[in-house]
């Protein structure tokens, strides 16, 4: 059976971690994947911190699993939603868009592991020095914020560079992407774009269906020209229009900003036009809409008989 210490750490069964995804990942989905034996992620983003408690107390109806939690250090509400995490106990609390160093005691005390996503060697340092029980080291193939590093060139230096479990994420959709993420020096892998298509996910029919119908080409990247916001996402009338008025002479780094507000939920409730469609490179390898489970099972099931036969290339 595919194991990893990642697995014993947290006490999962597999070691697949499902993204949170803001707006998308909700109790109905990380309870899904938490059964399946991964780790299921509920998206911090909410519209109030009691929102999210809600959400993290429904999930513990639906499974008795471990679960965790997303949260984006950059939103006003990361205070409160801080408390709410050390308050319910999570077992598991991922972050973005920022150091979690503040924050630490408090999740340390309630028992809570803590694994910071980082797109470079000095911020997986950073967050193994405030104490982070691991990273998910995520390269520019994955949907929605990135950075600039492939995740083939990511994985390997940060593995080399930290001495705590690193996981892999960012373009890793099926057994072969998480065998080569073992082989590059991670413990496991956190998957967004394969649980968009999840029966359990509960993004509009739209959304889904510009995902099973992408191709290898069909992601672009927005807000690069500014910096500090790069976004990839499926291109459609709402990603033309951004990268067009970006790269206006008169464009200003608050005017661009301003385009992408609301631009997401537009698209969870179905805007497949207007609506900015986060997804990762992987897209056009998602062929089929398919429970949270066979996602899990598939996935670590290819990987181990791959893993398996990787002796037949060694003479």
């Amino acid at each position: 059976m595919l194991s990893s210490p990642i697995c014993e750490r947290i006490g999962i069964q597999y070691p697949v971690f499902q993204g949170g995804m803001a707006w998308i990942s909700d109790a109905k989905l990380a309870a899904a994947v938490s059964e399946a034996g991964g780790l299921g992620i509920i998206s911090g983003v909410r519209e109030s911190a009691e929102a999210l408690r809600e959400q993290i107390r429904l999930a513990r109806t639906l499974t008795d699993k471990p679960f965790g939690v997303n949260i984006m250090l950059m939103s006003p509400l990361a205070e409160e939603i801080a408390a709410v995490v050390a308050q319910e106990r999570v077992a598991v609390v991922t972050t973005g868009a920022g150091s979690p160093a503040k924050f630490m005691p408090m999740w340390q005390e309630a028992g809570i592991a803590v694994i910071p996503v980082v797109a470079s060697v000095a911020m997986a340092q950073i967050a193994e020095r405030t104490g982070a029980a691991a990273v998910i080291a995520e390269g520019q193939e994955s949907g929605g914020h990135i950075g600039e590093l492939t995740t083939m060139a990511l994985v390997p230096q940060v593995a080399a560079a930290v001495s705590i479990p690193v996981l892999a994420a960012g373009g890793i959709g099926d057994g072969r992407g998480m065998a080569a993420a073992f082989m590059l020096g991670a413990v496991g892998v956190q998957m967004g774009t394969r649980f968009l298509v999840a029966e359990e996910c509960s993004i509009h029919p739209n959304y889904k269906a510009a995902v099973l119908k992408a191709s290898d080409v069909s992601t672009v990247t927005t807000g690069r020209r500014f910096g500090g916001n790069t976004c990839r996402c499926i291109k459609n009338q709402f990603s033309r229009n951004f990268l067009q008025q970006e790269y206006a002479p008169d464009a200003t780094a608050e005017s661009i900003a301003d385009l992408g507000v609301g631009a997401l939920r537009r698209a969870v409730e179905g805007d497949a036009k207007t609506g900015c469609l986060l997804a990762g490179q992987i897209s056009g390898m998602v062929r089929q809409q398919e429970p949270a489970a066979a996602i899990v099972q598939s996935v670590c099931n290819e990987a181990e008989l791959l893993l398996k036969g990787a002796q037949q290339w060694v003479k």
